[in-house]
Formats: structure tokens, C-alpha cells, sequence
């Protein structure tokens, strides 16, 4: 069983920087994304921030960062800053999304202007 987010999503994608642990666990990508579905903001947000550190790298899967930072904003969304990683992370990984990135940084503009 894994203590964390991020321990259960290093068994299964692996970490760029550290060895993979081992661990008796199935690593059945389901069981993943069911933990991160009902994750809080923190756990994720740890996650993203341990496996992904220069936003450019790691190994998660795209599809796993997009629907991390869908979660995140969610939870939090009201935040700036996270919209704003999020939009970074479209970006990078687009151009399918760039319409929803560019509707982020928008927000995230409106929301520091106080509107």
C-alpha cells in the first residue's frame, strides 16, 4: 500500500530523479486514478511538484497533468497561481488547448484585478 499521491504515482509512471520503490502494490493504472480523483488539492499539488518539478519534465503521463490541475482548480478556484500553472501546463503539452489555457490566464488576470 502506498502512504501518498505521490508514492502511489511514482510506482506506476516512475520519477525522473529517484529509483523506483519497490513494493508489493498492483500497479494497475485504475487504481491510480481512483486514489487522485478523490485527492485533496495538497496531495495532487504535491505530486505535480515532486514528479514534474520544471513543469517540462517527468514522467507523468499528459493526460494525468491535465486532469490533476482539473482537479486542483476545482477544488481551488479562486487561485491565481494555479490557474496559471495550469494554463503553463496546456500550453506546453497543446495546441489542442490553448483556448482553455489562454481562458485561464484571463481568469487568473480578472480575479488580481478584482473583477
Amino acid at each position: 500500500m502506498h502512504s501518498t499521491l505521490t508514492e502511489h504515482a511514482r510506482c506506476v509512471y516512475g520519477d525522473e530523479y529517484r529509483p523506483t520503490p519497490e513494493c508489493d502494490s498492483q500497479h494497475r493504472e485504475h487504481y491510480f486514478v481512483e486514489e487522485l480523483t478523490f485527492a485533496d488539492a495538497d496531495s495532487i499539488l504535491a505530486m505535480l511538484r515532486e514528479l514534474s518539478p520544471n513543469l517540462v519534465d517527468g514522467l507523468l503521463p499528459v493526460w494525468i497533468r491535465n486532469l490533476s490541475y482539473r482537479l486542483v482548480l476545482l477544488q481551488r478556484p479562486d487561485e491565481p497561481a494555479l490557474m496559471r500553472d495550469a494554463a503553463e501546463n496546456l500550453w506546453l503539452h497543446g495546441p489542442d488547448w490553448d483556448d482553455i489555457a489562454a481562458d485561464l490566464k484571463e481568469r487568473a488576470n480578472a480575479l488580481e484585478a478584482g473583477g
